[in-house]
Order: structure tokens, then sequence, then C-alpha cells
């Protein structure tokens, strides 16, 4: 049995991810008590297909020990079970937008804990969780069309569970950095194809942008001392027993620069046999 403990911020994400594991063919349980997580697993381990693939959603609505659960999860890859914990995190202002929006109340929110201290009471009864966790997956900014398929990218049957899953996001500094990068690549020493008037118009993923930005020799030596790079530290990480690393290049609006050379380590990455996801974030702003 593969067992995945869903949890994370109320409102990041986690009904999302569970209509997405359901349809790649996890048994999702919702909420369940976490002392009776072991119990489900004694009672149905070894049975038939159906449970070979369980998901518990673990957050703040089941008053949750967090400590005897993670005894509990250690005691389980001990026994040489497959156990992983993925984290759905998100930036309070936005957990307070969507909270408004859905009309509905905070696990922990009540008449002397307004919301903004409910999140943050949450946030720090999750640390735990959060350090432990095998996935940890900001959606602050991340449109549900690629959330979800950055979730099928990762658990589904050619997904990342035996291999870590590389995540490249292309972004602009002038609308922030990615909350989940755990390497950033500034490109905006490089040639810029925004002040061609017939380039501007276009993105890095057009042929066109890409050729002028690699025309310059110092792009060809940037992309290649950052392959070299990441190749070298994959393996590391993975020994480490990172299941998960997030990459990101910048440039100025995060249209033409940075998505020229997130496509072209994207495409060197998978030619070496990894499992990578592309998300250029602020390319059609």
């Amino acid at each position: 049995m593969d067992c995945l403990i869903i949890t994370g911020m109320s409102g990041a994400g986690k009904s999302q991810a569970v209509d997405v594991l359901e349809d790649i063919g996890y048994y999702c349980v919702d909420n369940m008590p976490a002392q009776l997580i072991i119990t489900f697993i004694s009672l149905f381990s070894g049975t038939e297909q159906k449970y070979n693939r369980v998901a518990f959603v673990v957050d703040s609505r089941s008053d949750c020990d967090y400590t005897a659960l993670l005894a509990d999860l250690d005691n389980l890859k001990k026994s040489g079970m497959s156990v992983k914990i993925l984290f759905l995190d998100c930036a309070d202002g936005v957990l307070i937008n969507r909270q408004k929006e859905s009309r509905r109340r905070h696990p922990l929110e009540r008449k002397d804990l307004p919301l903004a201290a409910a999140i943050a009471l949450e946030r720090t009864q999750l640390t735990a969780m959060k350090e432990r966790a095998d996935y940890v997956l900001d959606t602050t900014t991340t449109p549900v069309a690629d959330f979800k398929i950055y979730m099928r990218s990762l658990f589904g049957e050619n997904g990342g569970q035996n291999s870590m899953l590389i995540t490249v996001n292309t972004f602009g500094f002038k609308y922030g950095m990615p909350y989940d990068s755990d390497l950033v690549f500034d490109v905006r020493c490089l040639r810029n194809p925004y002040y061609d008037p017939e380039l501007r118009r276009l993105t890095g993923t057009h042929p066109a942008v890409q050729e002028y930005v690699m025309e310059d020799p110092n792009s060809g030596i940037f992309l290649d001392k950052l392959v070299n790079m990441v190749s070298f530290l994959i393996p590391l990480y993975e020994k480490e027993g990172k299941t998960s690393l997030a990459i990101s290049i910048g440039c100025t609006g995060g249209k033409h620069r940075s998505v020229t050379m997130g496509c072209l380590l994207t495409e060197a990455l998978i030619r070496e046999g990894h499992h990578v996801f592309l998300r250029n974030r602020d390319m059609e702003k």
C-alpha cells in the first residue's frame, strides 16, 4: 500500500488535490482523525486493488496531534510501507481572500480569534508537518490548471513516486519571485528581445525569440553552466532524500529571456531522463 498524507493551510488547495488524486486512482479519505489512520491501514493493507494507493487529508479541522502522527508514520516507514507527505502552502493574504470568497469559516476562527490570527495559529501548528513533508507546493500564484498538471505529474502512474520531480518556474522579477523556489537564477544580464519591435509581442517559446537570445555567446555559456550545475546537484539532492526540486529563472517581465532559458533547460533535463514540469508563470502578463 502507498500512503499519502495531504496536509497544509486551509484554502491552499487540498480539496482540489483530492479531486486529482481520485481521478488517477487513489482512494481518498478527507478529515479522518489521525489516530484512525493506522487502524485503517492495518485493516486494508494487502487487500484488494482499491486500497493500493490511499491518501488521507489531515488538517486543523481534526484537532490533530501532529507529533504522534509523525511518530506513527515513521513506524510505517520502518515496516517497509511507502509513506509520503504533501504539504500545500499559500501566502496569508491570498488565504484570507480565498476564505472570504468561499464564505466558509476558517476551522480555527472564532469570536476571540479573527481570521488573520487563525491563519497564523494554523501555520504554527503545522510547522512540524511542513518541515517533514516530502513535497511542499505553494499555490499562491498557481492557476488551477497548472496545479492539476503538477499533481498528475507528481502522483500519476508515470509520476514522481520513485524519482525526483523537477519544476522549472520562469517568472518576472517585477511580479515577485516564486515562493517555493529551491534555486533561483537571474537572466536579466542576457540580451533582451523586448527592445526589438518585432519580437516584443512574442514570448520565449517562439523560435525567433530563442534564436535572438541565444545569438549572444554569453547566453550559450550561461545555459551550458546552468545545465551542468543542475545535473550535478540533482543526484546530490536525491541522495539526501529530496523528492522535488523547484528551479526558478527570472528576467524583468518573465516573458522572453527567462522563458527561453526555462524551455531550453527543461529540454536538456528531459534528454537526460529527468522528470520535469515547466511553468511559465508570467509569460502572458
